[in-house]
C-alpha cells in the first residue's frame, strides 16, 4: 500500500500509477461515470467497493478519494430521489438536471485530482 503522504507526479510516477488502491479508485470513478448510462447499478457497485476496501486505504493518499466517491454517491442518490418524487411538477426536472451536472462535476474533479496524486477538494 502507498505511504500516507502525497506522491508528487514527477517523483516515482510508476509507483503512484501502479498503486492498487489508486487503480481501484480509478475503477470506481469509471463505474460512477457509467451509472448515467446503465441506470445507476454501476454506481451502486462502486460504492460497495468503496465500503469494502475503505479499511485497506485508511491513512493513505487514496483515502480522501474513497470518501469523496462515497459522498458523491449518497448525495447524488438523495437528490435523484427528490428529483424523481417531484418530477410531476416542473421543479423535479430542474433538480434532476442539476443533480446530473453536479455528479459529472464531482466525478471529473475527483478523477483529475487522482491523476495528479492529490486529494479532491
Amino acid at each position: 500500500m502507498a505511504d500516507p503522504e502525497y506522491i508528487p507526479a514527477g517523483e516515482d510516477e510508476l509507483a503512484r500509477r501502479s498503486d492498487p488502491a489508486r487503480n481501484l479508485a480509478v475503477v470506481v470513478y469509471i463505474l460512477q461515470g457509467l451509472s448515467f448510462f446503465l441506470g445507476g447499478i454501476t454506481g451502486l457497485v462502486g460504492v460497495i467497493i468503496n465500503y469494502v476496501k475503505l479499511d485497506d486505504v485508511r491513512n493513505t493518499w487514496v483515502e480522501p478519494h474513497f470518501r469523496w466517491q462515497i459522498r458523491t454517491f449518497w448525495l447524488g442518490l438523495l437528490w435523484t430521489v427528490i428529483g424523481v418524487v417531484t418530477s410531476f411538477i416542473i421543479v423535479g426536472w430542474f433538480i434532476l438536471m442539476g443533480t446530473a451536472i453536479w455528479l459529472i462535476y464531482r466525478i471529473v474533479k475527483g478523477a483529475l485530482a487522482l491523476n495528479d496524486g492529490k486529494a479532491p477538494v
